[in-house]
């Protein structure tokens, strides 16, 4: 079972945690606002089974310290998927973070908000973290680059009639 760090030794500050096995394999990673209080939780009394099974488990806790609470996001997801943490139920199967890819394999070039595997002949930019902001982006670049965002079928049909669209959003 891990050992409680001493309380002054951990930041206060935003970042991420990992449980490791007495092998250094990564049983479980968590984000926290503040370090020092998130993983203080782990050694009070009140624990659930799955929590007190996944602590006794552990021989080791490490963090890493991020500049803010939205780089945190993004580390955890990228060590859940990384490790593939056996107690990270969530993030192991849950939705990927949004990137903003542009079709560069297709005569006229789509702007589109993606999630998932990547496609070949499709450039990619981010991850966002926040949904709005790659709107904002995208929006952006609509307003500034004549790039289509309308589906395959649309341009087609539009195609069909000598009307092509490029920017309908």
């Amino acid at each position: 079972m891990v050992r409680r760090p001493p309380s002054a030794s951990i930041p206060d500050a935003p970042g991420v945690y990992l449980f490791k096995d007495a092998d250094g394999r990564v049983l479980y990673v968590g984000k926290a606002k503040s370090l020092r209080k998130r993983t203080a939780n782990y050694f009070g009394r009140d624990l659930g089974p799955r929590t007190r099974s996944m602590v006794a488990a552990a021989d080791e806790l490490d963090w890493i310290v991020t500049k803010n609470e939205v780089g945190a996001l993004m580390l955890e997801y990228t060590l859940v998927q990384k490790h593939q943490p056996r107690f990270n139920i969530r993030l192991r199967d849950d939705k990927s973070f949004p990137y903003l890819a542009i079709t560069r394999n297709q005569e006229w070039p789509r702007v589109l908000v993606m999630r998932g595997k990547r496609r070949k002949g499709v450039q990619y930019f981010g991850p966002y973290a926040h949904a709005y902001a790659i709107r904002q982006t995208r929006d952006l670049l609509l307003r500034t680059f004549p790039i289509r965002s309308c589906t395959d079928q649309k341009f087609r049909s539009h195609e069909a009639l000598g009307r092509p669209c490029l920017l309908l959003r």
